[in-house]
């Protein structure tokens, strides 16, 4: 059983965290400064968020909305500078009219400087933490669960044991009513066709085929060669020849079911089960955009290693390699290199998998969790991404 903290959205998470979210580079100093002074907050910084236009704009002031509405953040403090085009108060005023969840908003200019600034987000901040203190767990229904999935540094292993334990588990949140997302669009090239036969209905799947076909066309219009960045030198120097290899093995990461919605980058899926997530090839990037979605938890395979982790969902790892798995078992947290041995099977790895993810979800750290790794990116790339219109 897992017990999550109760939202009064109605949503539930499985951290408690108060988040600082900066809504442009020009205060992510404070924002951190904030973090840094109160202890149970997670600052988030932001490349980005100023002198952006159409789809960049776009892609940028969802996801700041959507970090805030998800389920492990019990309430944010927005900081801003004042003048960026992310509009930190319209941003405040759009999360409180999503969410009842505690929102409070302070800009520089408004402040008077840093200083002040740090002071007054520093006072808010820790009140909010007294406040999120007070939540207990209580028990959390499957179907409110929403997990995320990736692969980075992959190997040939990957594909035969790491992913489709990862999918196997995957099938078991969905057959308890939850969500997974699949991503990284750059690795379903070559398996569209796959996917698309999977669709629960005809709009899911001209939407499968759609970003596919549309990431194609941008490489070309780009003279784009997108070999050599995918697969990386790392996934050829692990076994993996080709795009389509590695495709066909990253996509068993979503199990066997049906795929029931396509959502863009960031966004909030409105159907359980099985989701296709526009996102960039880019670890990071990838996994920030389920987070913006909603992902409480993620599984991550890495045939070759990989530590990243992220600041306010638990990234579980897990790794086909067993000289991987000895070199880097600080950061990998699952072994399956039983199934390319012959020595267990995907489904006994997939329910070890599964018990994991429910202790993770109860608070037990993952190794990435546990070494503090916070990695963070919002994918803000407005020429080549996101200008497929979804269905």
């Amino acid at each position: 059983m897992i017990k999550g903290y109760l939202r009064p959205d109605g949503k539930m998470g499985v951290r408690n965290h108060v988040l600082i979210l900066s809504t442009v580079g020009c205060a992510n100093n404070v924002a951190k400064r904030i973090g840094s002074q109160v202890t149970g907050t997670v600052a988030l910084p932001n490349v980005k968020g100023c002198g952006q236009i159409g789809k960049g704009i776009e892609i940028m002031r969802r996801c700041l909305v959507n970090v805030a509405l998800n389920p492990n953040v019990y309430g944010t403090l927005i900081v801003g500078l004042g003048c960026e085009t992310t509009r930190p108060y319209e941003l405040a005023e759009e999360i409180h009219s999503l969410s009842p969840k505690p929102v409070e908003v302070i800009t520089i200019q408004d402040c008077g400087g840093t200083l002040r600034a740090i002071e007054e987000g520093s006072r808010l901040a820790r009140k909010m933490v007294a406040e999120a203190s007070l939540v207990e767990r209580t028990p959390m229904d499957l179907s409110q669960l929403v997990m995320g999935t990736n692969c980075g540094g992959s190997d040939a292993t990957s594909g035969l044991a790491a992913n489709p334990v990862i999918g196997a588990c995957s099938d078991k949140v969905i057959a308890g009513g939850g969500t997974v997302l699949l991503g990284e669009t750059t690795e379903l090239i070559g398996t569209e066709h796959i996917l698309a036969s999977r669709a629960k209905n005809d709009t899911v799947r001209r939407n499968i085929l759609a970003i596919v076909e549309d990431l194609e066309q941008q490489f070309i219009d780009n003279g784009i060669d997108v070999r050599g960045a995918n697969p990386t030198p790392g996934n050829m120097r692990g076994g993996l020849s080709t795009l389509e290899e590695k495709a066909l093995g990253g996509i068993s990461k979503g199990g066997s079911g049906p795929i029931n919605q396509v959502v863009t980058y960031g966004q909030i899926p409105c159907e359980h089960g099985l989701v296709i997530m526009d996102t960039p090839g880019y670890d990071i990037e990838s996994v920030s955009g389920m987070v913006c979605g909603g992902a409480q938890v993620l599984c991550f395979s890495s045939g070759r290693g990989n530590p990243i982790g992220n600041p306010l969902i638990p990234v579980i790892k897990v790794t086909g390699n067993k000289v991987t798995y000895q070199a880097m078992s600080d950061n990998i947290d699952l072994d399956t290199s039983g199934v390319v041995e012959g020595t267990t099977t995907i489904e006994t790895l997939g329910d070890d998998l599964f018990q994991m993810l429910e202790n993770v979800c109860n608070g037990t750290p993952s190794k990435a969790e546990a070494l503090g790794f916070d990695d963070w990116a919002v994918f803000h790339n407005q020429e080549i991404w996101c200008t497929c219109e979804l269905s």
